[in-house]
């Protein structure tokens, strides 16, 4: 079988301006980089450069599997090149996200995200793509478990028998650094009291059943989990999390892995990472963070895999039929945004001790008195 590996690795760099966008010099830096890798080398099957917000998006294909150090290694150095770039044009925060000086073989812990898949291609094999900004890794719990464990969200659940089996949902507990792998529909309540609590608890991988007809080691979603917090030891900014999602032919299709996206639900970031706030699901050219830095946004890019060559992007959320959710996002930010400095607008305080307030709160704290 022809077995591919998709990885998307992406990077807050240097905004422009503020918190709001990509530069497209950076864009250009990119593929123009990961064009003259693919011509001189074979590390590359293809490749695509796409942003949201103010990440820069890589997506590769290629057939050295995932946590390779040669594909790793390129990101990091596309990523301190774009951003001297960004540093030459001050643009705000560049480099935000290289948080470690020197690569050591992973890119995993310096700051930029990853989200990696490695499988054998079935006879047709669609990927969808999303990426998120201004919000964190949690935020994909809940599209995540409604696309393959919500049966009045994925039809197929029900009338597709090849989705009987249900899927099994590696779970990340990203405090204490634990996992555990529990299947839908079986352990479906104890999945939700997990990841309900979407700040500690999340999705990083969804697998095939056991008794599934796909091999039971490949993964069909993931998801990039990585904490700027944990690494930084100090708020500089949300995760942005991205996600690979395969569809169709014993998996949720394509219009059930968009279908969560109809609803603007609540996710944790917003404005200096410190605010609750609704998901639009946009089009790539709405992709940016204005309104109060937001609100949150998420794009859906659609391929199709062929041998390894990335067929898209297609701008799944370019569509009237999430106008709706749009709407409904606006609506929810007016209405938040009238909560001000108040919970639940702010985050809950132990959540934000992970912002920048502690700065505030630490000049205050030897005026507080004991109440007698």
């Amino acid at each position: 079988m022809n077995r591919i590996t998709i990885s998307l690795i992406k990077a807050d760099v240097g905004g422009y301006p503020g918190h709001v966008s990509v530069n497209p010099q950076l864009i250009k830096i990119a593929e123009e980089s990961l064009k003259e890798i693919k011509e001189v080398s074979d590390l590359l099957v293809d490749y695509k450069v796409m942003a949201v917000g103010d990440d820069l998006q890589l997506l590769l294909s290629h057939k050295k599997g995932i946590d390779n150090k040669e594909i790793h290694k390129l990101a990091w150095d596309i990523f301190k090149k774009a951003t001297n770039q960004a540093k030459k044009l001050k643009l705000y925060g560049a480099g935000q996200d290289l948080l470690k000086d020197a690569f050591s073989g992973n890119i995993r812990g310096l700051g930029p995200g990853v989200a990696e898949m490695e499988f054998s291609e079935r006879e047709s094999e669609p990927l969808i793509v999303f990426m998120m900004d201004k919000t964190e890794p949690g935020s994909f719990n809940l599209p995540l478990f409604k696309i393959f464990s919500d049966p009045f969200n994925t039809a197929g659940l029900i009338i597709d028998p090849s989705l009987h089996n249900g899927f099994r949902f590696e779970i990340i507990d990203i405090l204490n650094h634990k996992k555990i792998i529990m299947h839908s529909p079986s352990e479906m309540y104890d999945i939700l009291a997990l990841i309900g609590s979407r700040s500690r608890y999340v999705i990083k991988h969804v697998f095939p059943a056991e008794n599934s007809k796909l091999p039971k080691d490949e993964p069909v979603a993931v998801v990039s989990t990585e904490k700027l917090y944990q690494i930084a030891e100090k708020y500089v900014g949300k995760d942005d999390p991205v996600a690979l999602v395969r569809a169709q032919s014993g998996l949720p299709a394509v219009g059930e892995v968009l279908e969560p996206f109809s609803f603007s639900y609540l996710v944790a970031g917003w404005m200096r990472g410190s605010h609750n706030g609704p998901i639009m699901p946009v089009s790539f050219n709405y992709a940016k963070c204005t309104r109060f830095d937001g609100p949150p946004r998420v794009i859906a890019a659609g391929f199709q895999i062929s041998d390894g060559l990335l067929i898209g992007p297609l701008d799944l959320f370019d569509d009237p039929a999430f106008d709706l959710a749009r709407e409904q996002a606006i609506t929810i930010a007016d209405y938040m945004r009238r909560h001000g400095p108040f919970e639940p607008h702010r985050l809950p305080m132990e959540e934000m001790e992970y912002t920048t307030l502690p700065n505030v709160l630490k000049k205050l704290k030897d005026r507080f008195l004991d109440v007698e």
